[in-house]
C-alpha cells in the first residue's frame, strides 16, 4: 500500500515539475511501479518500514536535479555500508514546490510518509504551524549535537514558534562575482561600504557620450527580490513591520531606489528582468561587458568554469548593517512516523549534517558549508585552499538570516518586483510608485495571517 501511494504522488510531482521527459526519472518511476505491483496491499506501513531481520528502511525525499546526483548517491552508500541497522533510499520527488505537495499530501493522509524529506526554506513556517516536522530538540539535546557550530541565521531558517524542526542542509547566499583580472588592470576592489559604490561604478563603466555602455560595473539581478532584498534590508528596513504593514515606502527606501535608478539612468549598471535576464547577465559577464555581478554563491564553480578569467567572490557592500539572506533547503523529520522510523532518520540526519559530509557538498556543489569549525578540518583547509575566494562567506557566516517566513510573502515579493521593474524601466517618479507598490501589499498583508 505504501510503495503504490508514493506512486501516486511521485507521478502527480513530475507532472507538477515538468519532469515527464526527463527518460531517467521515467525509469526510475517505472521500477518504482514494478517494485509496488509486488508488494501486498494487505502489507502495513510499518512491516514495509522495518523488515523481518529488524533493519529500518528509510526513503529519503528530497529535489536535487541530475547534476547532484552523483554525489548524492555516494553519501548516501557510504551511509548504508557503515551500519547494518538502516538503509537509506534516495527519492527524487520533483522540483521544490512538487515536492512540497507530496509532502503535505502524505502528511494529510498519515502515511506513507519518507524517514527524512528536504523542504525548501519558505516552507519551513508552513510545516511547522501544520504540525510536519518533529521537535529535534530531544535529539540535539540526548546526542549532545554540536548545534552552535551552525551559523545563527542557518539554524533560524529550520525554527518554528523557537523549536528547531529542521536543520540546514545545502544552502547559498547572495554574493559578487567579479572579473579579478579586469579588477586587477583598472585598480579597483569591489567596495566594502555602500557610500564608495557610487565611485566604483563610475570608474568601472564604460559608457560613451552618447550614453552607450559598453561595460556595466556592476549588473543587479530582478527576476527576485532575493537579489536586491539585502540592500533595502541593509537600509534599516524591516519589510514587514510588527504593525503588519510594509515599510518598502519609507525614506529610506525611496532614497535607496532613486540611488538605483539613477546608476542604472547612467548606464552604471541595470536591473536584469524579463526573458532569459539571467543568461544574458551571465553572458555579458563572460564576454567582459559587465565587470561584476550580483548573484548566488552556488554558482561559483559554475562561473569558474564558464569563464575564461579569474573569479573573485565578495561580499554585498555593508550600508547600516552588512546582512545577506539565506537560500537553498533544510532537512526535517516527518512527525507522524513510528519513534523507530524517527530515530533511525535522525541517526541518517546527523551524518549528513557531520563535518565531513557537508564538505564534500560544499566541494562537489558549490554549496556552502554549514559549519563554522569545518575551516579547522583538513578538509575545510583543502577546500579554502582550492576556492580561497569563500573566506568571505565562512567569516560571515553569522550574519546570513533566513528569508521572511509568511505564507503571504511570495505575492508581497511579486508585487515588490514587478514594481521596482516598472520603476527602473519606465522611469516612474520613486516616490509614488513606492506609495502605490504599499497600498498592493497592504491589501495582501490584511487579507492573511503571518
Amino acid at each position: 500500500m505504501r510503495k503504490r501511494y508514493l506512486l501516486m504522488l511521485l507521478a502527480s510531482a513530475m507532472v507538477i515539475g515538468g519532469c515527464s521527459g526527463n527518460t531517467e526519472r521515467e525509469t526510475e518511476a517505472t521500477e518504482a511501479k514494478t517494485t509496488a505491483e509486488e508488494i501486498s496491499p494487505e502489507q502495513t506501513s510499518a512491516e514495509q518500514e522495518s523488515g523481518n531481520d529488524g533493519v529500518i528502511e528509510l526513503e529519503f525525499w528530497h529535489a536535487l536535479e541530475n547534476q547532484y546526483e552523483g554525489t548524492l548517491n555516494r553519501v548516501v552508500e557510504e551511509f548504508n555500508e557503515s551500519q547494518d541497522s538502516i538503509v537509506v533510499t534516495p527519492l527524487y520527488i520533483g522540483d521544490y514546490a512538487a515536492l512540497n505537495e507530496a509532502i503535505v499530501t502524505a502528511h494529510a493522509a498519515g502515511t506513507a510518509l519518507p524517514g527524512l524529506a528536504m523542504a525548501n526554506i519558505p516552507y519551513v513556517s508552513g510545516y511547522g504551524s501544520g504540525g510536519v516536522c518533529e521537535d529535534l530538540g530531544p535529539y540535539i539535546e540526548r546526542d549532545n549535537f554540536e548545534i552552535d557550530d551552525f551559523g545563527e541565521g542557518l539554524l533560524q531558517a529550520g525554527r518554528y514558534g523557537g523549536t528547531q524542526i529542521a536543520l540546514p542542509f545545502l544552502v547559498s547566499t547572495e554574493v559578487v562575482f567579479y572579473n579579478q583580472d579586469l579588477m586587477d588592470e583598472l585598480g579597483l576592489q569591489i567596495p566594502e561600504k555602500w557610500d564608495e559604490m557610487q565611485a566604483f561604478l563610475e570608474a568601472g563603466s564604460l559608457v560613451d557620450e552618447r550614453g552607450n555602455t559598453s561595460r556595466y560595473g556592476m549588473v543587479i539581478p530582478g527576476w527576485n527580490t532575493w537579489y536586491y532584498g539585502p540592500f533595502f534590508v541593509n537600509s534599516g528596513l524591516q519589510m514587514i513591520t510588527e504593525d503588519n504593514v510594509t515599510d518598502l515606502d519609507s525614506e529610506k527606501s525611496v532614497e535607496l531606489v532613486e540611488q538605483l535608478q539613477d546608476w542604472c539612468n547612467n548606464g552604471y549598471t541595470y536591473l536584469a528582468v524579463g526573458e532569459d535576464a539571467a543568461s544574458v547577465m551571465r553572458q555579458r559577464f563572460m564576454k567582459g561587458e559587465a565587470l561584476s555581478v550580483v548573484y548566488t554563491s552556488s554558482l561559483y564553480d559554475t562561473m569558474v568554469d564558464t569563464c575564461d578569467f579569474k573569479i573573485g567572490m565578495s561580499w554585498l557592500p555593508e550600508k547600516e548593517t552588512k546582512f545577506e539572506e539565506l537560500g537553498g533547503n533544510v532537512l526535517f523529520i516527518p512527525a507522524k512516523n513510528d519513534q523507530q522510523v524517527k530515530d533511525a532518520a535522525w541517526e541518517f540526519l546527523s551524518y549528513l549534517m557531520s563535518k565531513e559530509v557537508n564538505m564534500i557538498w560544499a566541494s562537489e556543489s558549490g554549496y556552502l558549508p554549514t559549519r563554522k569549525s569545518v575551516q579547522e578540518t583538513e578538509e575545510g583547509k583543502a577546500f579554502l585552499a582550492e576556492k580561497p575566494a569563500f573566506q568571505v562567506v565562512f567569516d560571515n557566516l553569522d550574519l546570513i538570516t533566513p528569508p521572511i517566513q509568511r505564507s503571504d510573502w511570495s505575492q508581497v515579493t511579486t508585487v515588490w518586483q514587478n514594481y521596482m521593474a516598472e520603476i527602473i524601466q519606465e522611469g516612474l517618479n520613486v516616490e509614488e510608485a513606492l506609495s502605490e507598490m504599499a497600498q498592493e501589499i497592504n491589501d495582501i498583508l490584511a487579507d492573511s495571517a503571518p
